[in-house]
């Protein structure tokens, strides 16, 4: 395995936290690491993504890149590239990395993986197909090769390292996109992705009016968000902020408890990160106990609402 470079990325004046996943991915594959923070001013965050696995940390820190724009990031993401002599590129699959992952891959003269969940050495990139039904493995042949990757696939590398910063060279007048303005639609419902604690309810629930009156009163209780699978999203039940899977939102909270979801492969993709499943279902053959620390057979209208007592009793 050759070297890796990690594209970190600046929200909201800090390293987003799917960058710091981005380094547990390339810890998996074995190689060197290095890494490039994009934006303007960021001396700081870059220091700060050194010392947390990001390796040598080239800055490309240059007023054209305060913003996001597609030119510069593939220049400067390019020359990160050569200076570290990459034969990895690793991006989130975020907006702003699929926008630029394609245009970087046909700059470099890459292959292109999208969307990859899991990875060995080799290298060997893991992805979902057809809806999530099938896990495809694709060993790129030759070359570089350019990487998106799912957020919360693999939890924030933690650690600490003795990293370094350099600034890039950088040249990006003539840059042909020029940005304008960032557009925030209104936000709906709740963000699953920073959420400790998901209560997510399947079909076995039954219908629309059981999630307010059994799901959401145990996600209350614990101080968590409701959740739900594909088919209650499908149905109508609820909107699709609240879907978890790979078609819905991909979710790593500390507890995560799954009431009457079989437990699909598109389901599993989304929330198999979390640090423990409870599963509580009718059927006791059903998919979602084999990745589940606690299984509960049994019906989740006598079982939830008895929980949620508890844990408002436990509470005072």
């Amino acid at each position: 395995m050759g070297s890796i470079l990690v594209v970190a990325e600046i929200q909201k004046g800090a390293i987003r936290e799917a960058s710091y996943e981005l380094v547990s991915f390339a810890k998996k594959l074995g190689g060197d690491v290095s890494s490039v923070v994009l934006g303007s001013g960021i001396a700081g965050e870059a220091e700060a993504f050194a010392k947390r696995g990001g390796g040598k940390v080239y800055v490309a820190d240059d007023p054209a890149l305060a913003n996001y724009n597609v030119d510069g990031w593939a220049g400067a993401i390019r020359a990160a590239a050569d200076a570290s002599g990459a034969d990895v590129v690793l991006l989130s699959n975020t907006p702003s990395g699929w926008d630029v992952a394609p245009r970087l891959a046909a700059g470099l003269d890459a292959g292109f993986v999208s969307d990859a969940f899991d990875a060995r050495p080799g290298p060997v990139f893991v992805r979902r197909v057809f809806n999530g039904k099938l896990d495809a493995e694709v060993a790129p042949t030759g070359g570089k090769v350019v990487v998106t990757v799912q957020p919360g696939a693999l939890a924030a590398f933690e650690g600490t390292s003795e990293g370094a910063t350099e600034k890039l060279a950088l040249d990006l007048s003539g840059l042909r996109a020029k940005f304008v303005e960032t557009r925030v639609a209104e936000a709906k419902g709740v963000d699953l992705t920073k959420a400790e604690i998901i209560v997510s309810g399947g079909r076995g629930v039954g219908a629309p009016e059981k999630f307010p009156e059994v799901i959401q009163p145990l996600a209350a209780a614990l101080g968590g968000a409701m959740g739900a699978s594909r088919p209650v999203v499908d149905a109508g039940w609820l909107p699709h902020e609240y879907q978890v899977g790979s078609s819905g939102q991909v979710v790593t909270p500390k507890l995560y408890i799954a009431c009457g979801i079989s437990g699909a492969i598109q389901h599993l993709v989304g929330m198999k990160g979390a640090n423990y499943i409870i599963a509580i279902n009718k059927d006791p053959d059903a998919p979602i106990f084999e990745i589940a620390q606690l299984g509960v057979v049994g019906d989740l209208f006598e079982i939830v609402p008895k929980l949620t007592a508890a844990v408002k009793s436990a509470k005072g």
